[in-house]
């Protein structure tokens, strides 16, 4: 949002400049063509004078200066109004599109949030919808099943009560991608970046055991400024992401290098990979990448990354993927030194 209203106050700025600069503009042309008018009913009467004969000279009245002037005043009103109205059609024309095209600019932003918005709803709500059906059918047929018995009974319990675990892992995703979009900066430290992934490693360690991957670290003594927790869940949702998508036995790589004024963390894995058609999207909400590829039915609702990149953003950094089908995928976060 703070980006969003710095862009806004930049635009207007922008705005305010083009109004003045057409203002300008407009006051000097009109300046110029006033000018121009009044120099030329000036010397009007002093030419006419001029083209009369010497012995004419003599003769010449106030009457017929008077008149000169007067013929002189119609003629430049006629020209001045003339020029106005052409002046005023290219201003009109000029603003017509230069106002179409800054509010296509400004509404694009805004356009985009409610597609997004609107993207989310849907997803969210079908999300929701599939666990729920599930559920639904199973109990309407067991209730139809006058043989029902005890056996059958806990084997329902126990399938709704995974359900109702995917609908709470769900939920807690939702609110922890909420969380991050209204969280300030207030609580922000000074961290060792070393400290924080090895805490997150510490969170998917079991799981990586389960499959024999091993880890390869390479860190440097660095610094940044942000939330522990928050830092802390971004690392988990990568190293978890890519023990999940790892083959067994593989080897996940964790590095971290100075880059100028910030620093780089590269979390390489050598599992499925993601294809081209997936990578640009990988970030974007509920979006899951086709894992056909793989044996293993890999739960999720696609949020993690979601929620990664939040985090990133909130810090002010940065977040890539590079990925090769068969190969591995790397990620590659960027934040501010401390």
């Amino acid at each position: 949002m703070s980006l969003f209203r710095s862009a806004s106050f930049r635009l207007t700025a922008f705005y305010v400049l083009i109004v003045m600069i057409i203002s300008i503009g407009f006051s000097y042309t009109v300046y110029s063509l006033s000018k121009q008018e009044i120099s030329s009913c000036m010397a009007r009467p002093a030419l006419y004078i001029r083209q009369l004969s010497p012995e004419n000279r003599g003769h010449f009245a106030v009457e017929d200066l008077e008149r000169i002037r007067s013929e002189q005043l119609t003629i430049s009103n006629g020209r001045l109004v003339s020029n106005l109205i052409r002046l005023n059609l290219l201003i009109l024309i000029l603003s017509t599109v230069a106002g179409y095209f800054f509010a296509r600019r400004t509404l694009k932003p805004i356009e985009e949030m409610v597609e997004a918005q609107s993207r989310f709803t849907a997803d969210a709500s079908h999300e929701l919808k599939t666990p729920l059906t599930a559920m639904k059918s199973e109990i309407e047929v067991a209730l139809r099943d006058k043989k029902l018995g005890s056996p059958q009974a806990k084997e329902l319990l126990q399938s709704n009560l995974e359900e109702i675990e995917k609908l709470e892992a769900l939920s807690r995703a939702l609110l922890e991608l909420a969380s991050y979009e209204k969280k300030s900066v207030n609580n922000f430290k000074r961290l060792v970046l070393t400290e924080v992934i090895t805490s997150a490693y510490e969170k998917v360690e079991k799981t990586s055991k389960k499959k024999d991957i091993e880890f390869e670290t390479n860190f440097k003594d660095l610094q940044v400024i942000g939330d522990p927790q928050s830092l802390s869940g971004l690392f988990v949702i990568l190293l978890d992401n890519a023990v999940k998508y790892s083959n067994k036995g593989s080897k996940i790589f964790i590095s971290t290098k100075k880059e100028m004024r910030h620093c780089e963390i590269t979390i390489r894995d050598e599992g499925i990979g993601i294809s081209k058609k997936d990578l640009p999207h990988i970030f974007d909400r509920f979006y899951r990448a086709d894992t056909s590829r793989t044996k293993d039915k890999i739960a999720g609702y696609g949020l993690g990354l979601a929620i990664a990149k939040q985090i990133v953003e909130l810090h002010n950094g940065s977040i890539s993927a590079e990925s090769k089908v068969g190969k591995g995928t790397i990620f590659t976060v960027k934040l501010p030194l401390a």
